[in-house]
Order: structure tokens, then sequence, then C-alpha cells
């Protein structure tokens, strides 16, 4: 894949027409998007399909996270939209992801199947924040790799974690165990509510498979002129 490849661009809006005017500035530039919680739940499902009608390859980024069952229903709706990677959240338990699977390749029946991937934790989690209030005890790191483990016993194809643990997940699961990066800042952008960050040039670095980037390119003056820099310094 190319650099342009690898980069998923946020579209972090709440009316589909700010999602889609974006969309239009990106196009030639970006290949990749991603719809969150924010546009899915303001916009609907129709809006995956203006993007895919685009040309752009979209994920669905909606961290399911519920009992097997209703994973399952949820995924195999999202695979008939036509997606191309969706997830969920690791802390789900591998009875829940492996359903979730399930319920993907229903719902892609003899199409293409998304790729499924594990949320192991926010880029916004601090290890205080992990520690104190959601009550897991021990590193990120550790959390990280246990989470990471256990998606790939489920059946997934990657996880979601910050590009300071890709190293980690790469040895514990595999080269080919797809890592997708949020938290990625070009230098001298805002760093917003972001804790566990890097450039998009550290991410590659790394090994990152996909990184995620929002509003450094969404909010830019010049949507396509921020992400051809990024491309570059990442090329380069």
């Amino acid at each position: 894949m190319t650099v342009k490849d690898r980069i998923i661009i946020a579209l972090d809006y709440s009316k589909a027409e700010e999602a889609l005017a974006c969309a239009n500035k990106l196009q030639g530039t970006a290949s990749y998007v991603k719809v969150g919680m924010q546009l899915y739940y303001g916009a609907g499902p129709t809006v995956v399909g203006r993007l895919k009608d685009m040309g752009f390859k979209v994920f669905v980024d909606l961290k399911v996270h519920d009992i097997p069952n209703t994973a399952k229903g949820a995924m195999k709706s999202l695979a008939a939209l036509g997606v191309d990677m969706v997830n969920v959240h690791a802390a789900g338990g591998k009875e829940m992801m492996m359903a979730a699977r399930e319920g993907l390749e229903q719902g892609a029946g003899k199409g293409r199947q998304p790729l499924l991937i594990g949320v192991t934790q926010l880029t916004s989690t601090t290890q205080e924040t992990m520690n104190q209030q959601i009550g897991i005890t021990g590193s990120i790191a550790d959390c990280v790799k246990h989470y990471a483990i256990l998606a790939k016993e489920a059946g997934l194809d990657g996880v979601v974690a910050s590009p300071l643990e890709v190293p980690l997940v790469k040895e514990s699961c595999g080269d080919s165990f797809i890592t997708v990066t949020p938290g990625i800042r070009p230098a001298g952008a805002d760093v917003g509510d972001q804790k566990r960050i890097t450039t998009p040039e550290m991410a590659f670095e790394l090994g990152s498979d996909y990184i995620v980037i929002g509003r450094p390119v969404t909010q830019a003056a010049d949507p396509a002129a921020a992400m051809s820099q990024i491309i570059e310094n990442s090329e380069g």
C-alpha cells in the first residue's frame, strides 16, 4: 500500500453535508475515511453509501461493546453496508469478538468481508485513568498486549492502539496482525484531548499499518494541502 492508502481521515462532523463537503475537498488526495459515532448517529447509515459512491474506503468506528448476540447483529448490519473496516471493544471478551466475526461473515455473504479490529485502550486514556477510574491494574502496555492477544485468538484482523504500543503488538501477535493507530498529530498541531500521541512519521516508523488523523486535516484551511504535506513528510 502507498502512504496515502494507509492514512484514514476521521470525518468528525454531525451532518452529512459537512462530512461530504470535506470528503469532496480530499478526493484524489485521500483514499480512506472514518465515520465515527458523531457522524453515524447524526447522519445515519446512508452517509456510508454516499462516501463509497465517491470512491472512498470507509472505516465505521462504532466501537461495539455488548452481549455477543447484539454484537453479532450489529456487525451483520454493518457488513451489509459495504464498509471496509469495523471495530469492537476487545474488553467485551473473546466470545463477543467471535460473535462479531460471525455476524460480519453472514452480513458480507459472498462479498468481500470487512476488516474487524478490536479497540485496546483509547489514546485519551492515561495510566492513572486506567488504574484508578477504569479499574484495570498494571500498565497500559500490559493491557494492550493482553487485549491484542485475545483479539487474535478470537479471529480478529488486528487492533486499535496508540502508535507507542505497535511494536509490542507486532511482537506479540505477528507482523501480519493489523495495527490501526489514532492519536496522530503532525509536529506543532494542537494535541486536543489525546494523551498517547506521535507524529505521522513516527507512527509509520513504529510499524503502524494505518494511522487515523482528524482535526489537523479536516479543520485545516486547505484540507487537501494539509493531507499532501503529511504524505510528503511520511514518504520522506
